[in-house]
């Protein structure tokens, strides 16, 4: 999934990839332990994302791609 910028937070990268529906759904999944950055859980809403890092929530995978 392409950003525009160096990094995005997670919270924002579910929703833009289209893995949640709204801020509160990330807020839920993250807490509970659901999605996995670089194959480890993360529990941070506002953990920041660069290019090649991977998330996987419910069996996708999206991988970040700064694009410029």
């Amino acid at each position: 999934m392409p950003i525009d910028d160096d990094v995005i937070r997670l919270g924002q990268f579910l929703k833009l990839a289209n893995l949640i529906e709204s801020g509160a759904e990330a807020k839920t999944v993250i807490a509970s332990g659901l999605v996995r950055v670089n194959d480890e859980v993360e529990l941070r809403r506002g953990r920041q994302l660069h290019s090649g890092d991977v998330v996987a929530l419910a069996g996708h995978q999206v991988r970040v791609v700064t694009v410029g």
